[in-house]
């Protein structure tokens, strides 16, 4: 008797990235219209749901034995979906040691346990360098890592722990801790204060505009626009809480931290 999970729904991007890294695609029946990676599920797989809505009867259609979701924004979808009869686990990965539990927990839940445990390794060893890179920096730059502009909105957690892992302080350590973005919003005044030596834009659904930043009042004086240390990462990189992080988000972190440590010599 097989007792693993043959039909999976995944309503976000990163349990899908999980499974395909793992080999373990041909599990997945459907997925949400905001997949970004890999680019060839958009092409392999149904669509099923956005992020805060799902197309529930279509769901059902499929049959699913096992539907991946993601934070309190899909308690109503799973919520359904539980109502109809459909095993469901929701994760909520919001550091970097949980984005690495998230990988380990679908490794077993479709029995690769050692490959996600390999993939977790890789990882882990790509972080232990970057921790290590960081001693011949001449002082860790401040980086303000804005999430949205209107109004505006600091680091979520894990993207707050990429910065230092990449080598940087975090501009607004003290805020890292809250989920909601509401509870990261930040005035210019307070970000002008903190004085950071670079300025990271990841506006989640649109284009980064530098130019915009470099106008706020007041924020000539600061380091990163003297600098011209403005850079951005998308969203797809870095604000996705799953295997993107290391892959995609990180290196560029430390090459935005790296470019900055040219600049003191």
């Amino acid at each position: 008797m097989n007792t693993l999970p043959e039909r999976i729904v995944c309503l976000t991007t990163e349990t899908l990235e999980v499974l395909y890294l793992l080999g373990e695609q041909d599990r997945i029946v459907g997925i949400s219209g905001y997949t970004t990676r890999p680019a060839i599920a958009r092409k392999e797989k149904p669509k099923v749901s956005a992020f805060t809505t799902a197309k529930i009867n279509k769901i059902l259609d499929l049959k699913p034995d096992l539907v991946l979701g993601f934070s309190n924004l899909q308690a109503n979808i799973a919520a359904e979906l539980i109502k109809a009869g459909v095993e469901v686990h929701v994760f909520n990965q919001r550091s970097v040691d949980d984005i690495l539990r998230m990988i380990a927990c679908v490794g077993r839940l479709v029995g690769a346990e050692k490959k996600a445990n390999a993939l977790i390794d890789t990882f882990q060893t790509q972080i232990n360098a970057a921790l290590q890179s960081t001693s011949v920096l001449p002082r860790r730059p401040i980086v303000y890592f804005e999430e949205w502009d209107e109004p505006m909105m600091c680091s979520i957690r894990w993207a707050a722990e990429l910065i230092s892992i990449a080598g940087g302080e975090d501009c607004f350590p003290e805020l890292r801790q809250f989920h909601s973005a509401g509870q990261r919003v930040v005035t210019p005044e307070q970000v002008l204060a903190r004085m950071p030596d670079i300025i990271i834009g990841s506006w989640c659904g649109k284009k980064f505009q530098p130019e915009h930043v470099n106008a706020r009042a007041g924020w000539c004086d600061m380091p990163a626009v003297k600098n011209n240390m403005l850079f951005e990462i998308k969203s797809v990189d870095i604000l996705q809480p799953g295997p993107s992080v290391f892959t995609h988000g990180l290196p560029q972190l430390q090459a935005i931290i790296q470019q900055w440590s040219q600049k003191q010599i």
